[in-house]
């Protein structure tokens, strides 16, 4: 397998984090080659977010089947749509949209780690410093931690303690699962501190919103790069599963990052989701998925001559 001309930082996490023969190195190792020996490859991207990878497939690789039809988002604006489509929350859909709708345009702060990571208690209290330092209203998804009672009896502490310490009104915290598209489309919210999973850096890219960027494990890392070093529409704050972050200069990030309007990052955001909309709306994505059916239905026709 090859790397020609693939820029080195894609790969220099993953260089670091693994050795050859180790379980996970092989899981990971095994999967690329397997994409890369496929009839087809189905990108949820879209061009004018990652050209120059989707290029790579084509020409170092040589692989022409390749469709990139994202954001694979819904445009409709039904909120209440996003409500029902997930797990099972804390707070009722109406609370938390009454809420949004009381706070000034792009004035809140979005928190989620994912559906995967479980903060450590000594980061729950360092986040919590944080967001009550930086004097910014936000709303906060807490995974619940799972089958311990110390640690869940600990987050609920630190919780209590954050919403007994902030000035009522601004702050808002969701236990469990969270309606993470619908909060991010409100026009209330105007960052999303996330650890740069796939699909919450697509959702965050699709809204326009500031990404504030904590990558932890995984594909984190070359995503958090790519949205702030390739593309420059984020901030990184912090980087690693057991990091603590400073809460002072955490604070300090979160308070200035909502404070200007007109920053480069949040002027890029807001390009890129133009161009994600223009993509599905007969631009890039929608092409290329006219083209995956057209290839699709040759592929069955062909099948069925045999």
């Amino acid at each position: 397998m090859t790397f020609a001309k693939c820029p080195w930082w894609q790969i220099d996490r993953l260089h670091k984090d693994y050795e050859s023969g180790d379980p996970d190195w092989e899981l990971l190792r095994e999967s690329w080659l397997a994409v890369y020996a496929s009839w087809g490859i189905v990108f949820n991207s879209f061009s004018e977010l990652e050209q120059l990878y989707i290029d790579y497939m084509k020409t170092e690789l040589g692989h022409q089947r390749v469709w990139a039809v994202g954001p694979v988002l819904s445009l409709d604006k039904d909120v209440v749509g996003y409500a029902n489509r997930g797990g099972s929350s804390s707070v009722p859909f109406h609370e938390l949209m009454a809420w949004l709708d009381s706070g000034k345009e792009k004035s809140v702060l979005y928190v989620c780690f994912g559906s995967v990571v479980t903060l450590t208690v000594k980061q729950m209290r360092e986040v919590a410093s944080s967001l009550e330092l930086s004097r910014v209203p936000f709303v906060w998804c807490v995974r619940n931690p799972s089958n311990n009672e110390q640690v869940t009896d600990d987050y609920n502490t630190i919780l209590k303690g954050l919403e007994e310490r902030v000035e009522k009104g601004r702050g808002f915290v969701i236990k469990g699962w969270a309606p993470q598209l619908a909060i991010l489309r409100h026009k209330a919210v105007g960052a999303f501190l996330t650890n740069c999973g796939w699909n919450s850096a697509l959702e965050g890219l699709m809204t326009g919103v500031l990404l504030l960027t904590w990558p932890m494990f995984a594909d984190q890392y070359t995503n958090a790069e790519l949205v702030i070093d390739q593309l420059g529409l984020g901030i990184r704050v912090a980087e690693g599963e057991r990091k603590l972050p400073e809460p002072s200069e955490l604070a300090r990030i979160l308070d200035e990052s909502m404070k200007e309007e007109n920053i480069p990052e949040r002027v890029k955001a807001r390009e890129i989701k133009e161009a994600a909309v223009k993509a599905l709306k007969g631009g890039s994505s929608d092409k290329y998925l006219d083209d995956l059916v057209k290839n699709l239905n040759e592929l069955s026709l062909a099948a069925n001559k045999v």
